[in-house]
């Protein structure tokens, strides 16, 4: 069993006749990811990868039966793109688009309110379920099925901490990037709770970075429901300058708001072990399983 996604995900494709899209998604479908169509404007009746291409996302659902969407649009109008796919119905929407501008997210926000969709991003490496689908653009060199969801608002670091749990014998259920974004779709909070309600997953590791509020709103949750499952996090950025933005997403840390240290300190009160560095997530989470 996995969150989100499945091997029987019916998956298009927004933007699937752009360079990125092609490469991505012919790796996608390698794996085993059950693409069915594309959707590009003014391209509909052509096919692409061996994929029908459809000219609106509603055309592709209603030919397809597709549940899923992997929006791969510029930024100028990858907001236009998800907004289509929730007005389509499409229950899982991954947008992989870096640099949306903020204003139009928040329009993005205000559409997923009432729906039905779960929206993965944006600047999201997207959804993995080792062996079974992958959508987006995570690696799967090191991913192995197994027992630990792991959700993440670094892409880098997603990487290191599957191959951790790989080679702590321990494999991934799912691994959910949620993006770097600052005004983004389900966050750390939302990946928690479905984890928790997933029965495959013995574990949960949340990978944490300054700015936002993801970690604190993960944290309310987990010490209100106060979990039987065992839940690390790694939070990165203790030695950023404050009131500095660093890195490609624009983390800011305002004062203590935000800051690193304010994010341990929350999750550790909540009951979250917290590992100590970046290269002993796949340790902590062994000791955190047997003690």
């Amino acid at each position: 069993m996995a969150v989100l996604a499945g091997k029987d995900t019916r998956v298009i494709c927004q933007g699937l006749t752009g360079r990125a899209a092609t490469y991505h998604v012919a790796r996608m479908v390698a794996y085993g990811t059950r693409l069915v169509a594309g959707v590009t404007p003014g391209r509909g009746g052509r096919r692409h990868l061996d994929l029908p291409v459809f000219d609106t996302v509603a055309d592709a659902v209603a030919a397809t039966g597709a549940s899923a969407s992997l929006v791969f649009v510029p930024p100028a109008n990858a907001a236009a793109a998800m907004i289509e796919a929730i007005d389509a119905g499409i229950g899982l929407v991954v947008c992989v688009t870096e640099r949306v501008p903020v204003l139009d997210m928040i329009r993005v926000r205000q559409k997923l309110a009432g729906s039905l969709t779960r929206l993965v991003g944006p600047n999201s490496q997207g959804v993995l379920v080792p062996g079974a689908t992958q959508l987006g653009v995570m690696t799967t060199v090191n991913a192995r099925r197994g027992t630990i969801g792991i959700a993440s608002r670094s892409a880098s670091l997603t990487s290191e901490v599957v191959a951790q749990t790989t080679a702590a014998g321990l494999g991934q259920s799912t691994t959910i990037g949620v993006g770097g974004d600052p005004v983004h779709g389900i966050g750390l909070a939302q990946c928690v709770s479905l984890f928790l309600d997933d029965p495959a997953t013995e574990g949960i590791i949340m990978i944490g970075e300054i700015g936002g509020s993801d970690e604190e709103e993960a944290a309310a949750l987990i010490e209100e429901m106060r979990p039987g499952k065992p839940i690390v996090a790694l939070v990165v950025g203790r030695n950023a300058p404050p009131e500095r933005r660093m890195g490609h997403a624009g983390a800011l840390a305002a004062g203590k708001s935000g800051s690193a240290a304010a994010k341990i300190e929350v999750l550790r009160e909540a009951g979250v072990r917290i590992a100590p560095r970046a290269d002993l997530v796949g340790v902590t989470m062994r000791q955190a399983l047997v003690s």
